[in-house]
């Protein structure tokens, strides 16, 4: 078994499920008392928040110096445990010693089984609308389709103001799946997550779109990989 270098997620509750995911997977491959091997690293999130303002150089500097200490105590490959943060995994692919494993792969995988080539993506305001994450599953063959502004705002409000603070409120997530249904109109065969905190408040029995946990999928290609020979 290869040992998981885990970054985050970014906010707690989301490092919580990651834990809860790789542990529970890896005991449901193995059995017995089998659990993941884990270096992780626990994110400040207010720490991480400050370096924001002070350009994303600085915020990169923070993940790689601490992705590699994740790798000399021992970690044979690492995962971001957020989805936002993947707009630096190229640039840490090229420089880490160990594989990164990519959400947006794991994802694309993922929807790529279910036989759909256009999908809509909730998430934060850069996961939304930089390229890093399209791009990146458009290499899959997969069409991304995204909210409307007010609609990103919201979103991403709800997030950082909301979700990180384990606040789950009933008219919070009657207001995304009303935007989920709107993208469903336009032509989107399922949705991405795209943000690990928001399956703790949009969960499968909410809708009748298929949903693309990226969390959960991220997880269970961790497991996988750490099991390959």
């Amino acid at each position: 078994m290869k040992t998981i270098g885990l970054f985050g997620g970014t906010g707690w509750v989301s490092t919580l499920e990651y834990y809860r995911y790789l542990n529970q997977g890896m005991n449901k491959r193995l059995g017995g008392l089998s659990s993941a091997r884990i270096f992780m690293h626990s994110v400040n999130f207010a720490e991480l928040n400050e370096l924001k303002e002070k350009g994303p150089q600085e915020v990169y500097n923070y993940i790689k110096d601490n992705l590699l200490k994740l790798v000399e105590a021992g970690a044979d490959f690492v995962m971001l445990g957020a989805n936002t943060l993947h707009m630096h995994a190229e640039k840490l692919t090229a420089e880490l010693p160990v594989p990164l494993l990519h959400i947006a792969d794991a994802t694309g995988e993922a929807i790529k089984t279910k036989g759909f080539q256009k999908v809509g993506l909730l998430g934060t305001m850069r996961t939304m609308e930089k390229d890093f994450y399209k791009k990146r599953l458009a290499e899959h063959g997969i069409e991304v389709l995204v909210p409307e502004k007010e609609e990103r705002e919201f979103i991403d409000h709800v997030i950082w103001h909301e979700l990180e603070k384990e606040i789950f409120s009933d008219t919070s997530k009657n207001r995304f799946l009303e935007i989920m249904n709107t993208l469903a109109e336009k032509g989107a065969e399922g949705m991405i997550l795209g943000c690990t905190e928001i399956p703790l408040l949009i969960r499968q029995e909410d809708t009748g779109l298929e949903l693309f946990d990226t969390l959960k999928i991220h997880a269970k290609a961790a497991v996988e990989f750490a099991l390959k020979d």
